[in-house]
């Protein structure tokens, strides 16, 4: 009773923190608690328990804004190639690639991780935006289908569009409803997302919001730049801790 007691808080800590991040940088919950959780947990237990706080902070976030139909329109080939290569991929977290699902999981925090704290800039020409899309979104599904995370190479590509701050928040808030929408539907179609995994999922939803209305209202007294230095450096650690604890 004591083991599932702990573990309960320590699933409800991880999602007030995960929703914390998100609403402090408008993205992290599902990255953030994937890496936590899978420090005792299997990636495809920690994605079904994913599925339903994330799915509910990332609609309200696309929800939110006044540029919907516009920044669907814009990235429309990018999310449709998302949910095919995601929903196809899914079998990696849940069959065969189980077994290595850890240490692609950690891989994906390092990659990932690394890849921001490089900081390189580089723009993304409007002619160029379809095929890149179909891309992106290809690459993106097949990550999340191995891993659980959603955020490589989706989120470097969305910020490469020079969109207005508010509509990039609003874009990654669709990007991640696509993905998880799609991951759901992978992991039930493999039995790996069922009733019982569902209202664990929904249970995780209240700690999310709370910790994401939380940081919705320090955002304007912390530091961004400090803040996401911080908690990429901390997504780094967390990446090689469950590569080297896979591969011992």
């Amino acid at each position: 009773m004591q083991d599932a007691a702990t573990q309960i808080l320590a699933i409800a800590l991880t999602f007030v923190l995960a929703g914390f991040v998100k609403g402090v940088s408008g993205m992290g919950l599902p990255t953030f608690a994937m890496g936590l959780l899978g420090l005792w947990m299997l990636p495809a237990e920690a994605a079904a328990l994913l599925v339903v706080p994330s799915l509910a902070t990332n609609v309200l976030q696309y929800l939110a804004g006044g540029n919907r139909l516009l920044l669907l329109r814009r990235t429309w080939p990018m999310l449709l190639m998302i949910c095919i290569a995601t929903f196809a991929a899914t079998g990696l977290i849940t069959g065969h690639g189980e077994a290595h699902a850890t240490t692609w999981l950690g891989a994906a925090l390092v990659a990932y991780a690394a890849l921001a704290l490089a900081n390189v800039p580089f723009a993304v020409p409007r002619q160029r935006e379809f095929g890149l899309s179909l891309v992106v979104g290809a690459t993106t599904g097949l990550v999340t289908g191995a891993t659980g995370v959603f955020v490589i190479p989706a989120v470097p590509y969305l910020q490469a569009l020079a969109l207005e701050k508010d509509d990039l928040v609003q874009v990654l808030g669709l990007s991640f409803t696509a993905s998880t929408v799609a991951l759901a539907a992978g992991l039930a179609s493999r039995g790996a997302f069922q009733i019982t995994a569902a209202e664990s999922s929904a249970l995780c939803t209240l700690p999310a919001l709370a910790g994401m209305g939380l940081g919705q209202m320090i955002r304007a007294r912390i530091a961004a730049a400090t803040f996401r230095k911080v908690f990429l450096i901390g997504l780094l650690v967390l990446g090689a801790d469950l590569v080297t604890r896979s591969l011992l």
